[in-house]
């Protein structure tokens, strides 16, 4: 096998593993996938639940909301799992879930039979949910992503086990064997039939972001970009249109909102920010070239995927940042530009706006994907006059390979104490 075609499968492989299709935030989703895996193997009526998780898994379901049912919480989110009871369906096993099954979830935690407690293991993605019946006790256990099942315990005996306990990086980092510049080749010359990924999250995310502008979802940033530009307070242009299409998606999503979007590396607000942006690029500039639309998605979404993996899944600083950055790289081959300003448009994102925290996800997420959204358009628009921000300022570096490594330096060693604090604040409140 020539070494094109194994670097083409490797990329394909990433695509596959970083594009998911999610309903609602991952978090508490992943939560309540735990709960339905350890309720699938435990006979009898529960008796008590309980979930352990790591810091970063309690900031992200702390207060978000819980899609179809109102409700929010970690307590809330397991118990769901546990009533509804369809592993099968993975991060989409709220769908359509009934008033019967929330009003069963929400007795389990009035009942008190509901337990949560915090993780002391060094992964940042870790959910072990224990179910009790008068028959059974069953643990299933969830690290490094968001439906990676390590391991089922039923009545002290170990019935599943992926034997990636131990092999997980305890930074929840992975390694890669591909080149942003290997990304940039395949995104923009491999058969365009590889990429059906890439054309259900185009058609999943405009389709939420399309509910979200109806309604009045969350903080409303996207519906009131809106409205500011028919009012004359906004300008009418590309960047508003695409912080327009951006927010309100992430607003819905952020609401609740019962609409699958097409997440990636395990967050829907980075699908929507690597991929809604460019949508609204390829719009406004009215190209036209549907395959030119799915290219540049798929250089935004792999890139987002690229810097991720090197990211980590969870950290203390904010998603959107990353997929801000695959935005820029995806924007700036739609205006035409080349591999090298396509470098200095995610280099300009990186050097602009990596220090935004993540403080837990929620309805004012859309705004830091509104935020971020701004920048790519005017980190690539800069890119394209030949201006980038010179190496040695800041953590940007004359390689983006080497910005990407010190943005991810920040995201994993130096984030941890951050993290604790952020904690602390969210879950302290009086």
């Amino acid at each position: 096998m020539e070494k094109n075609e194994m670097r083409n499968i490797e990329i394909l492989e990433a695509m596959k593993k970083g594009l998911v299709v999610a309903t609602g935030c991952t978090e508490p989703i992943a939560i309540a996938y735990a709960g339905a895996v350890a309720r699938s193997y435990a006979i009898g009526i529960i008796q008590k639940v309980k979930l352990t998780a790591s810091p970063n898994i309690i900031k992200n379901a702390f207060v978000v909301k819980i899609p179809g049912t109102g409700l929010s919480g970690l307590e809330n989110a397991v118990a769901l799992g546990v009533v509804c009871g369809e592993p099968g369906k993975k991060l989409e096993l709220l769908n359509n879930v009934s008033l019967d099954d929330i009003e069963a979830a929400k007795r389990l935690v009035e009942e008190g039979r509901v337990e949560v407690i915090k993780s002391d293991l060094a992964f940042k993605l870790y959910i072990e949910v224990t179910i009790t019946t008068e028959i059974d006790t069953v643990t299933a256990i969830i690290i490094g992503t968001h439906t990676n099942v390590a391991k089922i315990i039923k009545n002290n005996k170990v019935i599943h086990d992926s034997c990636c306990i131990d092999d997980i990086e305890k930074k929840d980092k992975n390694e890669i064997s591909f080149s942003f510049e290997d990304i940039y080749e395949f995104a923009t010359s491999a058969d365009i039939k590889e990429m059906e990924l890439i054309k259900k999250a185009i058609e999943l995310n405009k389709e939420v972001s399309r509910e979200g502008l109806r309604e009045n979802y969350g903080l409303q940033v996207g519906k009131m970009i809106q409205r500011n530009i028919d009012a004359h307070y906004m300008g009418k242009d590309m960047g508003n249109y695409a912080m327009m299409m951006a927010a309100g998606a992430s607003d819905a999503r952020m609401a609740g909102v019962s609409l699958p979007v097409m997440s990636n590396s395990g967050s829907g607000n980075q699908g929507i920010g690597a991929t809604l942006p460019v949508v609204a690029v390829w719009e406004w500039l009215e190209i036209g070239d549907q395959e030119k639309l799915i290219r540049a998605c798929a250089l935004s979404n792999l890139s987002t995927i690229y810097i991720k993996e090197k990211f980590g899944v969870l950290s203390a600083l904010c998603g959107a940042v990353i997929s801000g950055a695959g935005a820029a790289a995806g924007i700036t081959w739609l205006l035409g530009g080349s591999l090298e300003q396509i470098e200095s448009a995610l280099q300009n994102t990186l050097g602009n706006v990596a220090g935004i925290i993540c403080d837990g996800a929620k309805a004012s997420c859309a705004l830091k994907v509104s935020t971020c959204t701004n920048a790519a358009i005017q980190a690539s628009l800069l890119a394209m006059h030949d201006l980038r921000i010179k190496p040695g300022e800041g953590i940007v570096e004359m390689l983006s390979e080497d910005t990407i490594d010190n943005f991810a330096i920040l995201g994993n060693e130096g984030s941890g104490c951050l993290d604790r604090e952020i904690l602390k604040m969210i879950t302290n409140k009086d």
